[in-house]
């Protein structure tokens, strides 16, 4: 239930109330405004009425929340989230450009990898330490190895990092090491690891899973926001479909809707999206061009020696084309493009 209070509401009404969802057994919420103040009350609707707020001399109206989602719903925040990671904002004005290879494979690959990606205009370096993999025989990451390698080639370059998180065991570690925590589309719905990084602060990257609706999705990332950490980002990755021409199917829908009906930021993954080096390009323009926030592209100093997602990873000098060929895209989104190149 949203309780909007009327203009001559004081801080004390607000807090009265506040503090009369509280005894109740309810989650209250304070979103104090320019010209109105909003609260929320989560819980047991029949308890929250008989608390009559409709009887309350300085309570304008109530409205229901209706989302299920209802914590990262439009109806309970209005206003776009902006998530730091790092030092980088990620959502409202701001379009941000992740990118870096699809593994960490050594200490000399990353630092390459994240000098050309940066002089391209990426400003979170991403790559995995910790690999999910179909086959058990395939690259399995270096494990904390990987993550002091990212730390060290963060700050030696001067990027912000994302890498992936498997395991509540690994919370410490990745937490540690980096700017912000990755949940790949195979755990979306590992809701251990869910409430693990919602009772952290740290930013995390919510991927979409291969086989979510998008309520799945929404709902995974309530269950973040639920346990305490507000700091969350969606990532649409594209989902499984019949169609066998690309990986996955790239949602784009999935990107405009999220945006209408959630105020977090959302991401473009191109690169799973559609798996394919040569499609990179075209899907990324059309993530900016549907609303997104960001994306996150992989990029490997060289293709074809990279362990794993070889055949999606862009060349350094095909990641820096496509930078270029972004801008107008991101100009005439409304959004600011803070490049790497110019910052240095």
């Amino acid at each position: 239930m949203i309780i909007i209070l009327k203009p001559t509401a004081t801080e004390a009404d607000a807090q009265e109330i506040l503090n009369q969802i509280e005894e109740a057994g309810l989650k209250p919420l304070h979103m104090p405004g320019v010209e109105r103040t909003v609260i929320g009350a989560l819980g047991d609707e029949r308890i929250l009425q008989s608390l009559h707020f409709d009887n309350h001399p300085q309570v304008e109206h109530l409205k229901p929340v209706l989302s299920k989602y209802k914590l990262v719903s439009r109806e309970i925040y209005p206003h776009d989230t902006v998530v730091n990671v790092g030092n980088t904002p990620v959502g409202g004005d701001q379009f941000t450009i992740m990118a870096g290879p699809c593994a960490i494979e050594s200490y000399e690959q990353l630092l390459e990898t994240a000098k050309q990606v940066k002089s391209s205009g990426a400003t979170v370096l991403r790559g995995g330490a910790f690999k999910p993999r179909t086959s058990p025989y395939s690259f399995q990451g270096l494990g904390v190895e990987g993550l002091k390698i990212m730390e060290q080639v963060g700050k030696e370059v001067g990027m912000d990092t994302i890498t992936e998180i498997m395991d509540v065991n690994d919370l410490d570690d990745v937490a540690r090491y980096t700017s912000a925590f990755q949940i790949g589309a195979r755990n979306m719905q590992n809701y251990t690891l869910l409430k693990a990084v919602g009772e952290t602060k740290h930013p995390v990257l919510l991927k979409r899973g291969l086989s979510a609706t998008i309520e799945e999705l929404l709902l995974a990332a309530e269950y973040i926001v639920a346990t305490g950490n507000p700091y969350v980002m969606i990532c649409e990755r594209g989902i499984r479909t019949f169609e066998t021409a690309t990986r996955n199917t790239l949602d784009l829908n999935a990107v405009a809707y999220i945006k209408e009906k959630s105020h977090l930021p959302v991401i473009v993954d191109p690169s799973h999206g559609t798996g394919v080096r040569t499609l990179v390009g075209p899907m990324a323009k059309a993530g900016v061009a549907c609303g997104a926030d960001g994306l996150i592209i992989e990029s490997h100093r060289n293709p074809r020696e990279s362990v794993s997602d070889a055949a999606q990873a862009l060349s350094p000098d095909d990641f820096a084309q496509l930078m270029q060929q972004l801008i107008p895209f991101i100009k005439a989104s409304g959004r600011t493009y803070q490049e790497a190149l110019n910052a240095s």
